[in-house]
């Protein structure tokens, strides 16, 4: 553990190392069905098409990117280009195993002390993509719905694995609501945005926040010709906003319903 910070790992000590029977009282956490996640955590950590894909959605990205520096543009601002953070460019697989191996649910507490860690590794193709980016020119930006209390953390994290132009100013981490299209919108008043990147739709467009599963698919169908183009997709089936269209964004839900609803949401053979 890093010694120059104490609380936060004596959190993610308490949060990761206690029998599972003590984590509630101990780090605010409860027991919960995780189970049904080591597929996709596997699948993140073990899969070579993982890799794959994450090295296609970077090298597609580069090749519009080097599209648009070689035409010739009416809008004379600076290009950037804005990526998210977790599992975007940061791998975050070993804390959601855990998640896993605990039979544990999410919790804030043990979130903040993982991101202080500073152990978070980087995914395949990020950092030379985003490299090459600010070597032509372009301003890197780092929209995240992390918080301000792990700004910092992130910010060495993402120095540390030799990401680029990481300062207060494009490490942009959430201060109110979970929606990024306030940051965004500041960005695109100052530069020109070529690429967004993320591993959730939310990371593109506010179209796609608070949508229905169907309503997800035909927002995709509408924006289809942006996806490869402006927008880039990482794949993620671990966590994000499409498990959370299938509980209706309801937070409440108990292990059972959640089960209940995933189990609903399956398209079989005669549906």
């Amino acid at each position: 553990m890093n010694p120059s910070k104490p609380l936060f790992s004596a959190i993610f000590f308490l949060a990761f190392s206690t029998p599972v029977a003590a984590q509630a009282t101990a780090a605010g956490t409860r027991q919960a069905d995780t189970e049904y996640q080591s597929g996709a955590v596997l699948w993140m950590q073990t899969a070579g098409e993982t890799r794959a894909l994450q090295y296609q959605a970077y090298y597609l990205a580069r090749l519009e990117l080097e599209r648009d520096l070689r035409a010739r543009r009416r809008d004379a601002r600076r290009r950037a280009v804005v990526v998210d953070v977790d599992e975007t460019v940061l791998d975050n697989s070993r804390y959601q195993a855990t998640l896993v191996w605990e039979h544990r649910a999410y919790d804030g507490a043990s979130w903040t002390a993982w991101c202080n860690r500073e152990e978070a590794t980087a995914v395949p193709g990020a950092v030379e993509f985003l490299q090459y980016a600010a070597r032509r020119g372009v301003r890197v930006f780092y929209i995240t719905n992390r918080r301000i209390a792990e700004k910092n953390a992130t910010e060495a994290n993402l120095k540390k694995l030799g990401f680029p132009d990481v300062t207060d100013a494009t490490l942009l981490v959430r201060t109110d609501g979970s929606s990024k299209e306030g940051r965004r919108q500041e960005v695109g008043r100052r530069y020109r945005l070529v690429l967004l990147i993320g591993d959730n739709l939310n990371d593109f467009a506010d179209v796609f926040e608070g949508k229905s599963v169907e309503e997800r698919k035909a927002a995709v169908e509408t924006a289809r010709t942006k996806f490869g183009s402006r927008f880039i997709v990482l794949p993620n089936p671990m966590y994000g906003d499409w498990e959370s269209a299938i509980y209706g964004y309801n937070q409440q839900l108990s292990d059972e319903e959640r089960a209940s609803r995933r189990r609903s949401a399956l398209i079989r053979i005669g549906n």
